[in-house]
């Protein structure tokens, strides 16, 4: 075991399997006592997006593939905790649905009692669904949104006053490439990991003065979501599929492993990232990619009296939308 993280203490949600998992054991190895998290024991059992009808749809191959990839994606807080353990770790399992705001609290109540402190927060938890937004039920919004901002939200607010008090904290939270919209139609999850984006920024613009910091990391590794997503396309009438364009459909078996990931959570966790905060990443295999800032890139002004239609429609596109792409990098053929 390492000592880069000796001595915190670390709550990471959603590590009953997939990245959560792989973050967790790596905390742990770096030295963190690890309280694990998932809503249940058992964790994701059943058909996620893929019902069961579904699947009984497919060929036996194209079954048999997604039932053997749900087991290899199973597990709970407590098989988590258990595999740190076994490495000589310290960890404890603690099950809390964190869209619930008196739940989210326990989880932090549980490292506090068990362990003496709150150090290091990980968000992983999340839940996602596919539908065209004209035919979205209220129930799926709702649904993913509750945990992705809601949830971060439940467990920052409750871990906070902790790290206020000792001035050190490291957060950080899970978002997706699917903030900035995407070619999967999942309207309810880019907003919500969009939310994700807005309230790490704010937390870590208010925490500044505090010593806490509060990062994103976007991931792009081999999970259950991502069986999914391989097989979910080729059970649903066309307009109901999820990607917009087939091209950019990524093999499930060209997507890396999560463990790939942890090492650099484990960075922004440590001393070393002190000021590092209110930065979004990108993690996908052996690269790490930085977002920029959001920043304005053309400006076109009048003095002396506000613009008339006739005259934004003469300059507009000589001035604010010269070379201007938009979404058509999405749809060229």
């Amino acid at each position: 075991m390492g000592d880069l993280l000796k001595g915190k203490v670390a709550v990471v949600t959603g590590s009953g399997q997939g990245i959560g998992r792989a973050i967790a054991i790596e905390l742990a190895r770096q030295g963190a006592k690890v309280v694990t998290n998932n809503r249940k024991p058992g964790g994701t059992q059943g058909p996620g997006m893929l019902t069961e009808k579904m699947i009984n749809s497919m060929d036996p191959a194209q079954k048999e593939w997604v039932l053997k990839q749900y087991q290899n994606f199973a597990g709970d807080a407590e098989s988590t905790a258990k595999a740190i353990k076994e490495e000589g770790g310290e960890a404890t399992a603690f099950y809390a649905d964190i869209a619930d705001f008196e739940a989210a609290k326990a989880l932090i109540e549980k490292a506090v009692t068990t362990y003496g402190s709150i150090d290091i927060l990980v968000n992983v938890a999340g839940t996602f669904g596919f539908s065209p937004i004209e035919k979205m039920s209220r129930e799926m919004w709702d649904k993913v949104t509750a945990v992705k901002p809601g949830g971060y939200f439940n467990t920052i607010r409750s871990a906070l006053p902790y790290m206020i008090e000792k001035k050190w904290g490291r957060i950080i939270n899970c978002t997706s490439r699917a903030f900035w919209g995407d070619v999967i139609k999942h309207a309810e999850y880019c907003a919500a990991n969009a939310g994700v984006v807005g309230l790490t920024r704010a937390v870590a613009i208010e925490m500044y003065e505090h010593g806490i910091t509060c990062n994103a990391f976007s991931p792009f590794a081999r999970t259950r979501a991502a069986v999914d997503l391989e097989k979910y396309d080729t059970v649903v009438e066309d307009g109901n599929k999820a990607l917009l364009n087939a091209d950019f459909a990524i093999p499930f078996e060209a997507t890396p492993d999560p463990e790939n990931l942890a090492p650099f959570i484990c960075y922004l966790a440590s001393e070393h990232a002190a000021n590092i905060s209110g930065t979004i990443f990108e993690l996908a295999g052996n690269s790490i990619s930085m977002y920029s800032e959001p920043r304005i890139t053309k400006t076109v002004f009048k003095e002396g009296g506000r613009w008339m239609v006739e005259e934004i429609a003469e300059k507009a596109p000589f001035m604010l939308f010269r070379d201007y792409e938009g979404l058509s990098r999405y749809f060229k053929k």
